[in-house]
Parts: structure tokens; C-alpha cells; sequence
């Protein structure tokens, strides 16, 4: 592993000292203040990453965050970015890892699956040329669960993705690793996929900063190419102008307007995000959901924890000046079976057959084999009522500027606390941990989770905030003046592990 030059205080000047105190505590910089030290060529892209790269080294196991890293592959990327990549690349010399779920020429992809050992791809997905295309160096691949179909980083082909701030309970997921790796201070901030939580779970379970954008917002992760259009790309963060930042690279790598190659339905072109984010300006309307679609299928019971970081949520919102009202409640009975429907006819097409099959983990056997099973009639017909349900859901919600609720109903869960084998009871579980947060992914709206208080017990905990269709820059001002008026900006309280 490449290390940082070395400057000692013995034989070097105050100044060099002080350069290399900096060098070594780069990890402690946000990632908008790390992005400004390479602006300014205080430091260098490849230092950036030998930096991060010994984080890596010494720690990355002890949360499990990640499923390959390459070194020498980072260092060549550094040293390109260096030499080749224009600094007004919105993400010049920032180093992050890819979820396993994507493709990077050259790179070990395991989507999570002893299934896929082995297997590495001749091409990159979309989403990295972006992130390449916008400057950043990927160090490697953070850990997601098989498919990243739970919404927890586990099984028996990889490591637990553990949570920073209590290693016995899991960092959520599917974007686990990535959660884990930012909350840990391997990463500044890293990029997530999101089709029922994934990127807001995990960041909520890390007390991260963690943006599901609008349907169509991100063209290389826009949801409008899968099933459903659920699954977006976002970041996961350590502060509101962190994930705002990276959001901005991710729309726009070469310069807004961003170039989209479709038509949205909804998102207008209102970014940059970071401005909005350092702002926090406006004066908005809240509503607070007190139920959720899962009412009719489960007991849906909120920690007391998740109340009171909702309360807490409430209450600065109402010091902020904000009007904030009750959602009106809605009866939706038929969606449980609805999603439940998608949700399994999207492992329908995992590919993966006959002998291979048995190297699945035995909840992803039960989704291929219920998703398989499904008649082509019932799939219609839950996408039909998914879509009515969008529609109604935006009406309902049309009053506000943003919808307020809990990030999740439950603390961060154990590790092996989700049921391995029975598929029924596993997904009852998952339901009554996360809530909140699939509905928004059928509704195609942004949402941004991020944490506001502490348990007694150390764990951060948090709200989510839904936002109209294209309107993550009034998100941005609003999580912005929550973090500040929490007095969490910059992650001021930091994990055991870091």
C-alpha cells in the first residue's frame, strides 16, 4: 500500500510540519472542505488517496465495508486525474468506491453473490463512467447485500457491514458498505443505489447524510430503465453540503445544465445543490405522516427513540419558523401486495440458473422462485395500482413543501437479527424496520434522511424528509437549517472506530 510522504517536525520546518499534520488528518475534512484543499492544490489527488487507501488498510475490515479495493488501480487513477481531468470537474480528485452492484471494467463485481466469484466485467455501467467522467477516484467496491435486495448488508458470501457506532448492529443496507465506510472515515462521502431505502436506511443507521433524488433526476441511476422505477443512484454523506456536492456530480459531471437523455416528468433543472445546502433559506410548509401503507399488512411500532428524534425534528422545524400540520391519513390496504409483487418479480430476472441457483442465499432463492412463479397478469396488474398510487399519494401530499417522518421505526438491528431462511417472516421484518421509506420509491419524490440527536446508548438517530416531485434544492435548505439548528454540522461526534 502507498503511503503519504513523510515529514517529520525534528528535521523540517513549522510549515512542512504542518503540512504534514494536515496530510494526516485529511479524514477528519468534510468532503466539501477536502474538495477545496484540492481546488487550491493544498493537496493532491494521489495524496488524497494514499491517505485514504491506509485508512482502508488498517480499518476497513473491522466494519466490513468493503468487498475489493485495489491499490495500485487507485493510484494510477490519481495520477491520471492529476495530469488529464480538468479541475472544474465537479468532483476532481475525490476518492470514493462503487457499490458492488455496478460494473467497473477490469474490477472484481460480485454483486454481493458467491453466485458471480470470479466474474469481471468488460465494460462499465453508466453510473461510473459518470463518477469517472466527474473527477472522482474509486478506491474499489463497498459491500451490498446478494442483489441488494434486503435492506441489510449479510450473508454467508461476505462479511457483516457492521454499524461505526455499535459493531454488533448491522450498517443496513443494501448500501451498507458504503454507509459503513463514510461513517468509519475510510470514505469522505460514496455513492448508493436506492429501490426501497437503500440508500436512506444504511445512512440512517450510520448517522449519515443519505438523498434518494427524484425519479429521472440522475441520468446514469434515474430509476426510468427498471422495474417499477424504483432503483435511483445518490449519495451517502457525512453533512448536508457533502451529499450535495456529490449529488451535483452525479447530475451534471461536465457542467449545468445537465445533459438528460430522456424526458422527465417532473424534475426541473434547479441545481446546483450545494448552494441551497450552505444556505438553508426559506420559509416552508411541513407535514408530518403519522401512518404508513404498511398499517393494514403489519403492526407498525416506532422505537421510542425514532419518536423522539421525529419530536426533536418537529420541534425545530416550529423554532425555524416553519408552518407544520398532520398529513391526513389514507388507508392503503392493497399496497403491501402490490409492492410485494415487484419486489419479487425483480429477482425474476437475476441471472442465475439450474446448479448455480444453490450458491443463492436462501431469501434470494425464495424472491427467484416466487418472482418466477408470478403469473404475468398479477405483475400487470400491481404495476397498474402502483401507478394510482403514485398519483394519489402526490395529491396528498401537494400541501407541503416537505413530508416529515421518522428515518426508521427501529435502533439499527443486531447482527443476525434477520431470519436467513424463512422469506416470509424475513421481509415482516424488514417492513417493520424500515417503514418509511419504499412507498417513496414507488412515488418516484426525493428524500433525504439525516441524524439529529443521540440515544443514551450512543446511537444517532434521525428523520427523513420527502419533498415534492424535483424538488431536492428545498430539501437541501431544510435538511441544511435541521443539521445546523441540531448542532450536528460537520460530524462533530465521531464513531469508536474512527
Amino acid at each position: 500500500m502507498c503511503q503519504a510522504r513523510k515529514v517529520t517536525a525534528e528535521s523540517n520546518p513549522p510549515h512542512e510540519t504542518a503540512e504534514r499534520e494536515q496530510l494526516d488528518e485529511l479524514h477528519e475534512f468534510t468532503a466539501l472542505e477536502l474538495h477545496q484543499l484540492l481546488q487550491r492544490g493544498d493537496v493532491s489527488p494521489v495524496e488524497v488517496t494514499e491517505h485514504f487507501l491506509a485508512r482502508i488498510e488498517r480499518s476497513g475490515d473491522t466494519v466490513g465495508a468493503f468487498a475489493h479495493v485495489d491499490p495500485a488501480l487507485a493510484i494510477d487513477r490519481a495520477r491520471l486525474v492529476e495530469r488529464d481531468v480538468p479541475k472544474a470537474a465537479p468532483l476532481w480528485g475525490m476518492p470514493l468506491a462503487d457499490k458492488d452492484l455496478t460494473r467497473r471494467a477490469g474490477v472484481p463485481t460480485r454483486f454481493g453473490s458467491r453466485a458471480f466469484d470470479g466474474f469481471v466485467p468488460d465494460e462499465s455501467d453508466e453510473l461510473v463512467q459518470t463518477i469517472d467522467l466527474a473527477g472522482a477516484v474509486s478506491l474499489g467496491k463497498t459491500a451490498t447485500p446478494e442483489f441488494g435486495l434486503p435492506s441489510y448488508t449479510e450473508g454467508a458470501g461476505i462479511a457483516p457491514a457492521r454499524d461505526p457506532w455499535d459493531l454488533t448492529r448491522g450498517a443496513g443496507g443494501s448500501s451498507g458498505g458504503a454507509a459503513a465506510a463514510v461513517a468509519a472515515g475510510l470514505l469522505p462521502f460514496a455513492p448508493g443505489s436506492d429501490g426501497g431505502g437503500s440508500i436512506r436506511i444504511p445512512a440512517a443507521s450510520c448517522g449519515l447524510v443519505g438523498v434518494k433524488p427524484s425519479r429521472g433526476r440522475v441520468p446514469s441511476g434515474s430509476g426510468l430503465t427498471g422495474l417499477a422505477g424504483l432503483a435511483v443512484a445518490g449519495p451517502i454523506a457525512r453533512t448536508v453540503a457533502d451529499a450535495a456536492l456529490f449529488l451535483d456530480g452525479l447530475i451534471a459531471p461536465d457542467g449545468y445544465p445537465p445533459r438528460h437523455p430522456f424526458a422527465v416528468r417532473a424534475p426541473g433543472d434547479d441545481g446546483p445543490y450545494l448552494g441551497a445546502a450552505i444556505r438553508g433559506e426559506g420559509r416552508f410548509q411541513i407535514g408530518v405522516l403519522g401512518d404508513t401503507p404498511w398499517d393494514d399488512f403489519t403492526e407498525i411500532t416506532v422505537d421510542p427513540e425514532a419518536s423522539a428524534a421525529r419530536d426533536l425534528g418537529i420541534e425545530l422545524l416550529d423554532r425555524a419558523g416553519y408552518g407544520v400540520d398532520e398529513v391526513p391519513r389514507a388507508a392503503e390496504p392493497d399496497y403491501p401486495n402490490a409492492f410485494r409483487a415487484i419486489w419479487q418479480a425483480s429477482a425474476a430476472a437475476i441471472p442465475v440458473d439450474g446448479e448455480r441457483e444453490r450458491m443463492l442465499e436462501p431469501l434470494t432463492r425464495w424472491l427467484v422462485a416466487r418472482g418466477r412463479a408470478l403469473p404475468a397478469r398479477a405483475l400487470a396488474e400491481s404495476l397498474a395500482w402502483l401507478a394510482e398510487y403514485e398519483r394519489r399519494t402526490i395529491r396528498r401530499f401537494a400541501p407541503f413543501d416537505a413530508v416529515l417522518t421518522p428515518a426508521l421505526a427501529m435502533t439499527p438491528r443486531p447482527i443476525g437479527w434477520y431470519d436467513p431462511a424463512d422469506g416470509e417472516r424475513n421481509f415482516a421484518q424488514q417492513v417493520a424496520f424500515t417503514p418509511y421509506t419504499s412507498f417513496v420509491n414507488v412515488v418516484g419524490l426525493p428524500a433525504i434522511t439525516l441524524p439529529l440527536q443521540f440515544t443514551e446508548a450512543g446511537q444517532p438517530m434521525g428523520v427523513q424528509l420527502i419533498g415534492r416531485p424535483g424538488g431536492e434544492a428545498t430539501l437541501f435548505a431544510i435538511a441544511a437549517r435541521l443539521e445546523r439548528a441540531a448542532h450536528l454540522a460537520a460530524g462533530r461526534r465521531r464513531p469508536p472506530v474512527w
